[in-house]
């Protein structure tokens, strides 16, 4: 398992992660709750792929961008895209943008 995957699993383990909009209304769209998008994350056995953001509002343009593609614990298979980011009183912060059904 990298080390990028366990810092994104301990900042899940310890709730330092939050939701975009576009996240909540993809887990909306697909009665996906954040419980099922956690379990799902800590499930995960490997990054599914590494993107760079090519967003202009993004605050640092080429940041990491991580694809999780893993089940919760109903076996549902939940797709997430997320970034860390440095939080004050946290090691590691994970932001998620997008999380969904996976097809």
């Amino acid at each position: 398992m990298s080390d990028i995957l366990i810092r994104i699993k301990r900042a899940v383990l310890a709730g330092n992660y939050a939701f975009s909009e576009k996240a909540r209304i993809d887990m909306e769209a697909d009665s996906l709750s954040e419980l099922d998008v956690a379990e799902s994350i800590l499930s995960a056995v490997a990054i599914s792929k590494v993107l760079r953001s090519t967003s202009l509002q993004r605050k640092r343009p080429g940041e990491r961008l991580y694809v999780i593609q893993s089940t919760n614990l109903s076996g549902l298979l939940i797709y997430t895209k997320g970034k860390l980011v440095p939080e004050v009183g946290a090691e590691t912060y994970y932001f998620l943008i997008s999380s969904k059904k996976a097809l």
